[in-house]
This record gives structure tokens, C-alpha cells and sequence, in this order.
């Protein structure tokens, strides 16, 4: 939407020496057509499922690094696995020690997973779960099996001083059943880390996904909210042309202020607190010329928490809520309060107004700018974020935001 801002400001300043030359209506009803008429086009460009991604958003999670806690970890998985195998395996046999099966256990167990766990990262560097993708990862698996066996045994004959190959290849089917329980013990393990790798890889990406769709959800109710604000901005600037002309014109100023400071966070899903407490006095002053001494305010915001981030025109509507339904209707106007206080880990924004208030009846329907508000703290913070909506003492309106405080 914003993004026909900058033409908007030349006929902005148009329509100023339009008014000063007797053309207000005419002047006003061309910027609001202008809106109207991008705004249409803007809306058929919008995709109707909010949870759009770019091209480039199924790719972003980047293939996994080597990490020493990561492979001590499975060392000690593989540790105590190997221990297992050699307790079974010395139960079942009445002529072994235990030290020499623990040995020749834990030599070819070891083995073979250094060599396949440091060997994924050399033969697919690139695979982005972890593991080498297609013949390649079976190709390591039956090399790092049968290199893992050799050197394992090598390894446990040099403990127990013997040599085990004889023994081993004295028939082929003790040797067939060496290599099958390696293969097996081997393969079984490969393909548990195989598993978990693609599975992270997964949860990764879907992670990726849900913040792109959470983000494109974020600009798409923006988008929704400012020229929501700036039609209401443009219909009290035409109410008011009649009457004074020379406001009018003054208001305009105020609004092209407001939009050009408003035109570089368009496109951000947060900016800092201080930015939207500038950009709520902006809007604030603009609503001043119009209402005059019928509308006082005040902005509290301590510099502990100027910068966390909020989402760009989250206050606003509050704001534009308590001049419509609260200071408009009253005769003497009144006053709005936007305060910001931190709470143990949560920020909470209040948005109070001394006007008509909400009444003894009930509680009436949340309107487009409350509604645009839930929608954007539930996108997000989740169930984090709340919006409350109470009468003020004595009288007036209090609208309250709370939300995570950290960063």
C-alpha cells in the first residue's frame, strides 16, 4: 500500500494550494480516489491464503555443521550401546574375559561409527539433513563397516595379545557371522542417526515456513490497517475544509509529515517502541489541529524499554478508537494517555481516554482497528499477547496490551 507514497505526497501538496485557491472539495475527493483506486489494486495482488512463501523459503535451512558437543554425544551413545553388545556377547560365551569382549566390542563398534559419522561430511558435504544422499550414504555405510571391522579387531588382538583372524576365517561360516552381525548392528545404527538427521532437517524447514508464513501474515494485516487510517484521516480533512480552510491545510502538513515518517518502517514486521511512540505523537498533533484544545495528551515511555520491538502501527487504531469513540463525542473533548511500564518479563502498552466511555450497556462488537490488533498479536506472540478493553476511572476508556517483553 504504501509504496504509492511518494506520489501521493506530490498530490498531497497539490491539493495545499488547491485549498488556498478555493478548490478544497475537488482537491480532497482526487487524493481520496487516488487511495481508492490503489488500494483496489493492491488488494487483487494480495494472495487470498496469508501463509504465502517466497521461492526461496523452502530452501533456507542450511546443511548441518560438524559440532564436537554433538559428535561427543553420540560417542557416548555408541559408548554404551558397544557395552551392551559385549555383556551379551560374554554371557553367551563361558571361555572369554570380560575385558577382552569389552575391548574387541567397543575397537569395532567405535570404529565404525567414527568412520561413518565424520565420513557423511566429507562424502556430501551439502546434504542438508546430514547424511549422504542416494547410493553415496550406502556406499559409507558398507565401507565404514567393513574398514571398522578390520581395525577393530586389529585394535582388540593387540590388547589380548592373539590373532583372531584364523579363528574368525577358519570357516566361512564364522566369518559370514561376524560380518552379519556387523552389518546389522552397523546398519541399525546408521540408520537411527539417518532418521533423526532427515527428521530435524524437517522440523527445521517447517520452523522456517511458519516464521515466513507468520511474517507475511504480519505485512498482510498492515497493509489491511493503513489505509484503513488514512481514509479516516482524509474524511475528517474534508469535514473540516468547510469550516477552516487555512486548518485544513495545516492538517494536510500534519498527514504528509505522518506518512513520509511512516513510509520507512512500512515494510518491517517490528520496529522499536520509541519509533511507535513517535509515530503515535505524529499522528496525535495531526489529530490536535483538527480537534484543537478539545483534545490533550500525554506519551509515557521510559528509555529502558525505547527499543524492544513492537509491530509498526500496533497502538494506533487504540488511539484512533479513543478520538472516535471516546473525546468526538463528548462536548469538552478530553484527554489521552499512552503509557508504556514493564511488568517481570512483560511490557504492557495502555491506551487510556477521560471521554464518553464504553456506557452501561453491553459490551459492543471489536470494530476493524480492535480487530486488526488481535489479529497481529496473535500472529506474533501466539497466546503470549492480549488485548483488554475496560472503563476508565472515573470515566473514559482504558485499552491494554500486554506482551512478551524480551527482545
Amino acid at each position: 500500500m504504501l509504496n504509492i507514497l511518494p506520489l501521493t505526497f506530490r498530490r498531497a501538496n497539490i491539493t495545499v494550494d488547491r485549498i488556498a485557491t478555493g478548490a478544497p472539495r475537488a482537491a480532497v475527493r482526487a487524493v481520496q480516489r487516488q487511495f481508492r483506486r490503489v488500494l483496489v489494486r493492491d488488494s487483487t495482488d494480495l494472495p487470498q491464503n496469508h501463509h504465502f512463501l517466497a521461492p526461496s523459503a523452502v530452501n533456507r535451512t542450511q546443511p548441518p555443521c560438524f559440532s564436537w558437543p554433538a559428535l561427543l554425544r553420540r560417542g557416548a551413545q555408541n559408548l554404551a550401546i558397544n557395552t551392551l553388545i559385549a555383556v551379551v556377547l560374554w554371557a553367551s560365551s563361558s571361555r572369554s574375559h570380560f575385558d577382552v569382549q569389552w575391548v574387541y566390542s567397543e575397537s569395532i563398534g567405535l570404529s565404525i561409527w567414527l568412520i561413518i559419522d565424520c565420513g557423511r561430511f566429507v562424502v556430501d558435504r551439502k546434504s542438508p539433513i546430514g547424511w549422504p544422499r542416494g547410493w553415496r550414504g550406502l556406499a559409507l555405510v558398507a565401507f565404514g563397516i567393513v574398514l571398522g571391522c578390520v581395525l577393530g579387531t586389529l585394535i582388540g588382538d593387540a590388547y589380548a595379545h592373539q590373532q583372531s583372524w584364523e579363528r574368525i576365517f577358519a570357516s566361512g561360516q564364522s566369518a559370514a557371522l561376524m560380518l552379519l552381525m556387523s552389518f546389522a548392528i552397523g546398519g541399525v545404527i546408521s540408520y537411527h542417526y539417518y532418521v533423526r538427521g532427515k527428521s530435524e532437517f524437517y522440523q527445521a524447514e517447517l520452523a522456517a515456513i511458519q516464521g515466513q508464513a507468520a511474517e507475511a501474515q504480519l505485512k498482510l494485516l498492515q497493509s489491511q490497517l493503513e489505509p484503513h487510517m488514512l481514509f479516516n484521516t482524509l474524511a475528517n480533512l474534508r469535514m473540516l475544509i468547510d469550516t477552516d480552510p487555512a486548518r485544513a491545510a495545516q492538517m494536510l502538513d500534519r498527514l504528509i509529515a505522518f506518512l513520509r515518517a511512516t513510509l520507512s518502517a512500512s515494510r518491517a514486521t517490528t520496529h522499536a517502541l520509541s519509533a511507535e511512540f513517535e509515530r503515535l505523537r505524529d499522528y496525535l498533533e495531526l489529530m490536535t489541529v483538527r480537534m484543537g484544545p478539545r483534545l490533550q495528551y500525554s506519551i509515557e515511555l521510559p528509555d529502558e524499554l525505547a527499543l524492544l520491538p513492537v509491530p509498526p502501527l500496533l497502538l494506533q487504531p487504540l488511539v484512533e478508537n479513543s478520538i472516535k469513540h471516546g473525546l468526538e463525542p463528548s462536548v469538552s473533548g478530553g484527554s489521552i494517555r499512552v503509557r508504556a511500564q514493564r511488568l517481570s518479563d512483560t511490557l504492557v502498552l495502555t491506551v487510556s481516554d477521560t471521554g464518553a466511555g464504553l456506557g452501561d450497556g453491553p459490551m459492543p462488537q471489536p470494530g476493524f482497528g480492535l480487530t486488526q490488533v488481535r489479529e497481529r498479536l496473535a500472529t506474533a506472540y501466539g497466546g503470549a499477547a492480549t488485548l483488554e478493553l475496560f472503563a476508565n476511572a472515573p470515566i473514559g476508556t482504558v485499552a491494554r496490551v500486554t506482551l512478551p517483553s524480551t527482545p
